[in-house]
């Protein structure tokens, strides 16, 4: 069976690097908790792997299917519990492309795919989480499975 591995080094107050698949990553905390702001915290960092699982899922779909867009900007927020431990509750994925209306249906197409079929990240967090989404392309709506988004502090 395939697998992942990160080292993850201690570097002072409350800095860690991770090392990933080469690159270094950057972890810290702001000063107000002891750390110097070298980096962003962890806990983002799985909005990050959802909203890059998502996008590249899109982007090879896209790219098979023959058809483009200009521009694709995914947003992700977590709602955070308000008790400890601080955990995501909820998450949101906007997904926003800019391009020609005759690749609207395959954009749709594709972040449905990606949702439903072949994101990993999005499939394992499902297991734990609520996760919904929007798509607008030319700031059209064009899917919203209902749930709220909300803002992240």
């Amino acid at each position: 069976m395939a697998q992942h591995a990160v080292e993850t080094q201690w570097m002072g107050k409350m800095q860690f690097n991770a090392l990933v698949n080469g690159h270094t990553i950057v972890m810290d905390a702001p000063e107000r908790v002891g750390g110097e702001d070298n980096g962003p915290i962890p806990k983002p960092f799985v909005l990050a792997a959802l909203s890059g699982c998502t996008g590249m899922d899109i982007v090879a779909l896209l790219r098979k299917s023959g058809n483009e867009v200009q521009d694709l900007n995914i947003r992700v927020t977590g709602e955070l519990s308000k008790q400890q431990p601080i955990e995501y509750v909820s998450m949101h994925v906007v997904y926003d492309f800019t391009g020609s209306d005759k690749d609207k249906e395959a954009a749709l197409k594709a972040v449905m795919d990606s949702q439903e079929k072949y994101c990993g990240v999005s499939h394992m967090l499902k297991k734990a989480i609520p996760i919904s989404w929007e798509v607008s392309f030319n700031k059209v709506t064009l899917f919203n499975n209902g749930l709220v988004d909300s803002a992240v502090a």
